[in-house]
């Protein structure tokens, strides 16, 4: 595995340029027997107002958390010291700023029951692009054969999940059936991205309820109208 150290030295000159308006403070380093105490991710005062940024903070220090109790002397070799460590968690934040904070710890859970020794950001960045499942949601590629292929009525049809339906409403039924699949697949996408970043925030998305019919409509006509159909009818038939 090629080690992190050296990406970060390497980065660390940009890094520290910034760190004063960075959203992450360098950490104390506390010994207690002679074992490391962890860097924390701290928020910086001018964005305690933000409600992104904490929890997408806590979520890289969660996954920070679970690499050193999963890959322990490989994680401690790669971030060797308090500045090291710093260091990276400011580059993976930046690096998974797109990713929901969810998203981000399912993904890193993942890679730790897959994988033997301690991820880059390429590998979490790639779990992450590829975590549609761990929330029970079809591959946009997938959602969009789904969609097409469904049959009417749309609303009775056994969804994989109702982001695939919900998707496919926005961008529109009839474009899905009769657009090629270069303009109609783009418009899919997009909407079923924005599904997709709800359900990974934790909302829980649901198929709208279809009105019933009544049994038997009943409509009662005037005496202006009743009179009005009546000529018709006369009108029509010569009297």
């Amino acid at each position: 595995m090629e080690k992190i150290k050296p990406l970060l030295e390497r980065s660390s000159k940009k890094l520290r340029k910034g760190s004063n308006e960075s959203l992450i403070a360098v950490g104390q380093t506390e010994y207690r027997g002679g074992a490391q105490k962890a860097a924390r991710v701290e928020e910086s005062e001018a964005d305690i107002e933000s409600e992104s940024v904490p929890d997408r903070v806590d979520a890289i220090n969660q996954i920070f958390a679970e690499f050193e109790f999963a890959y322990h002397n490989q994680y401690h070799k790669a971030f060797a010291d308090t500045e090291s460590l710093a260091i990276a968690k400011k580059y993976w934040l930046s690096s998974l700023e797109h990713y929901q904070p969810t998203q981000i710890v399912r993904a890193a859970k993942k890679v730790i029951r897959s994988q033997d020794y301690l991820p880059s950001i390429a590998i979490l960045v790639r779990a992450c692009e590829e975590s549609f499942d761990l929330f029970g949601l079809p591959a946009p590629r997938n959602a969009y054969l789904e969609a097409c292929s469904a049959p009417s009525p749309k609303r009775d049809f056994h969804w994989s999940h109702p982001a695939v339906y919900l998707a496919g409403a926005s961008t529109d039924w009839f474009t899905l059936a009769n657009e090629r699949e270069s303009i109609a697949f783009p418009r899919f996408q997009y909407h079923y991205d924005q599904l997709c970043k709800r359900v990974m925030s934790g909302e829980d998305l649901t198929l709208p309820i279809t009105q019933a019919l009544p049994e038997k409509t009943e409509q009662t006509l005037t005496a202006e109208e009743r009179q009005a159909h009546i000529a018709q009818i006369r009108k029509e038939l010569g009297l």
